[in-house]
């Protein structure tokens, strides 16, 4: 099962305190980025955060579940949260601030193959 559309727009439109908030189509799921950095995911209408000391403190005891399988636990954030927009915006904002910019992957240069000079 796939997210809606919807759920994955007012997540969004909740978070939009952080600034520049956006999410995008991954997977078949949804990973939502602030500042070029990816700070969460939407997966089957569950929001999950990546977890950080900062997020920990601000949100004090919290679970930890996998999204998905094969994937590292994530802050699980019950759809009561997702309602206060100004404490859901302030979590992402404190997260972005801790997580590292994404590592920029390094260019390959196509190389063309030796002409043999044969015809």
């Amino acid at each position: 099962m796939s997210s809606n559309q919807n759920t994955v727009d007012f997540i969004v439109e909740q978070m939009a305190g952080a600034d520049g908030v956006s999410a995008r189509k991954m997977f078949g799921e949804y990973g939502v980025f602030c500042a070029g950095k990816m700070v969460a995911v939407i997966v089957d209408d569950n929001l999950f955060v990546k977890p950080t000391a900062a997020g920990r403190a601000f949100l004090g005891e919290v679970e930890e579940v996998s999204p998905f399988e094969g994937a590292k636990p994530y802050f699980f954030i019950s759809g009561e949260l997702w309602d206060d927009g100004e404490r859901l915006g302030e979590l992402i904002r404190l997260t972005t601030m801790e997580l590292p910019l994404p590592k920029k992957k390094a260019k390959t240069t196509r190389v063309k193959p030796a002409q043999t000079g044969k015809d």
